[in-house]
């Protein structure tokens, strides 16, 4: 009898809950941006270096095309002196900019060719300059991006790659621009990377949209840590000490107490 009792509240509780999970409400855990996909560069592994190639190319890639509304405040034409471009060449391209200095005698400030002591020069003269230039929205310093982001190598080069049509049902108001990995979908930059062939490469490869992504990548990512090589190369070298010096250690201690901890010790009953 209580079993007939308890089969039709069971079924009722049943269904119930069956009606409940059909009503509940949807559920999104999917990321928004999603997160940018894991690419291979050369400098992710702790045994390569940065790619020098790539990382001059980059920096006529920004030179032409970022610069013009991106700043590079903490890098100096010299940093770049005989480790991305001979010396000569930062210094030809050093001269081309006009830099502010002084005060001269007279206590005015003057402009004079730009020398490998300066720093890049800012495209706006402050703030205020670069938000009313670019729709109220300031262009960040590059000087340190890869390292300030999450995962600053993939998601560059996911953004710079990222642009698209919007979607059906998102309406893009004037000076906004659809991008998939960009925090809510909408970023004020426009494409700077919207066709190919826009920097000539001096060593003859070819320019296109993908390419000048990861180039200015590894440009950012040097500039970012320009002794990144040199860190690593000292991490290995003190990680192959340490091994050489654990193998040593272990040698000595074996040799050393090995007669003692297989030495044999018998007791025998004196004679009287």
């Amino acid at each position: 009898m209580w079993r007939r009792l308890i089969r039709p509240g069971t079924a009722v509780a049943a269904s119930a809950s069956a009606a409940f999970a059909v009503h509940a409400p949807s559920r999104c855990d999917d990321k928004d941006p999603p997160h940018p996909p894991r690419y291979p560069f050369w400098v992710k592994s702790v045994f390569h270096a940065h790619e020098i190639p790539s990382v001059r190319r980059g920096y006529e890639v920004y030179r032409q095309v970022c610069a013009t509304c991106h700043s590079m405040k903490q890098l100096h034409f010299r940093h770049l002196s005989n480790f991305v471009l001979p010396e000569k060449r930062m210094k030809e391209i050093a001269a081309s900019y006009d830099v502010v200095d002084g005060p001269n005698d007279e206590g005015e400030m003057f402009t004079r060719p730009g020398i490998l002591v300066d720093a890049f020069p800012s495209p706006y003269p402050n703030e205020e300059a670069a938000r009313y230039a670019n729709g109220g929205a300031n262009p960040p310093d590059l000087s340190v991006y890869t390292t300030a982001k999450h995962e600053g190598l993939d998601y560059i080069f996911a953004l710079l790659l990222g642009y698209r049509d919007p979607p059906a049902g998102i309406e893009v108001r004037d000076g906004l621009y659809y991008n998939v990995y960009f925090p809510g979908g909408l970023i004020g930059m426009p494409n700077p990377l919207h066709s190919d062939g826009l920097v000539d490469y001096e060593d003859g490869t070819p320019c296109t949209k993908s390419q000048m992504a990861k180039d200015v990548v590894n440009f950012l990512c040097w500039a970012a840590e320009p002794a990144h090589d040199e860190r690593k190369l000292i991490g290995l070298k003190a990680a192959s000490a340490c091994l050489v010096g654990t193998f040593i250690v272990g040698f000595w201690y074996r040799s050393m107490w090995i007669g003692f901890k297989t030495r044999r010790i018998d007791f025998t009953k004196a004679v009287m």
